[in-house]
């Protein structure tokens, strides 16, 4: 992984925390959800015109692509709407990396040497498990729907990201590929809106347009980079580097949403850091 790449997806891990907060930020995530794919799937259809076509070999992993993310999209919604931003996202996000070691290891036939390994490790399983300490409802029981809603979010995480990394690969075209997903993933969200919301929808999105507009513009950066990034490098280092938006995740519910951060938060961090400085140390 050159310097280049690290920048990039570290760049990318700061957009995707921040427009998964513009998400938590609008309580009705229907709404939010519609206006970041609404969003991202008319800037992808201008794009589209302008940027080569994925090569053939692309379309199977686009397809399937787009049913995950959707997939993905319902799943986070649902944790959002259960617990906190500083809770939700850090589980979801750091069950990914060492799923996807395993899929990249299975499917894409990478392997990781020694110190990427441990650097994978220790970043993932430090920060799920420490996240799973802190994450406590009424009567001091474990938030059940909540966890198992963040957990299912982390494997499709997981799943979308081994997909478009082969399929990336195949598309001859980063830009085009990312454009073409957006588009096919981003209208079903709304489609299911306008059926859901019957002639309230418009009233119901104006007053969230600006911040959900800059949650889409920001979500296909984020994505973008990382598509690119998984052209240049393995998926799980890649992956693991990406969740450093946990650390951003953290503070933005600490600071924004007025979230205890405590000692666990504090750990996740701290191991987030010693997983990258493993990770950046081998490449």
């Amino acid at each position: 992984m050159t310097s280049l790449v690290a920048v990039a997806v570290l760049l990318a891990a700061l957009t995707h925390a921040t427009w998964n907060a513009i998400a938590h930020t609008i309580r009705d995530q229907l709404v939010a959800f519609t206006l970041i794919a609404g969003g991202a799937t008319a800037i992808s259809a201008v794009a589209a015109f302008f940027v080569p076509l994925p090569h053939a070999a692309a379309w199977p992993y686009l397809v399937a692509s787009a049913l995950l993310h959707v997939g993905y999209q319902a799943l986070l919604m649902r944790s959002f709407s259960l617990g906190d931003f500083g809770q939700m996202y850090p589980i979801a996000r750091g069950t990914a990396p060492l799923v996807v070691t395993v899929l990249a290891a299975v499917f894409v036939g990478e392997s990781l040497d020694a110190w990427q390994g441990a650097g994978v490790a220790v970043a993932s399983a430090g920060l799920v498990g420490v996240a799973l300490w802190g994450m406590k409802g009424a009567k001091n029981k474990p938030q059940w729907p909540a966890l198992v809603a963040a957990l299912a979010t982390g494997l499709s995480i997981a799943a979308y990201t081994v997909v478009d990394g082969v399929g990336v690969r195949a598309s001859g075209s980063p830009i085009g590929y990312i454009a073409w997903l957006m588009i096919m993933e981003g209208v079903l969200v709304p489609a299911y809106a306008v059926y859901a919301r019957r002639g309230q929808l418009l009233a119901q999105l104006r007053p969230h347009a600006p911040l959900g507009l800059l949650g889409a513009v920001l979500s296909m950066l984020a994505y973008g980079l990382v598509l690119w990034a998984q052209t240049r490098a393995p998926l799980a280092p890649v992956a693991a580097l990406r969740e450093s938006s946990i650390i951003v995740g953290a503070a933005i519910g600490t600071v924004v949403f007025k979230e205890r951060f405590g000692g666990p938060r504090i750990a996740a961090a701290g191991l987030m850091v010693v997983g990258i400085s493993l990770m950046l140390y081998a490449s």
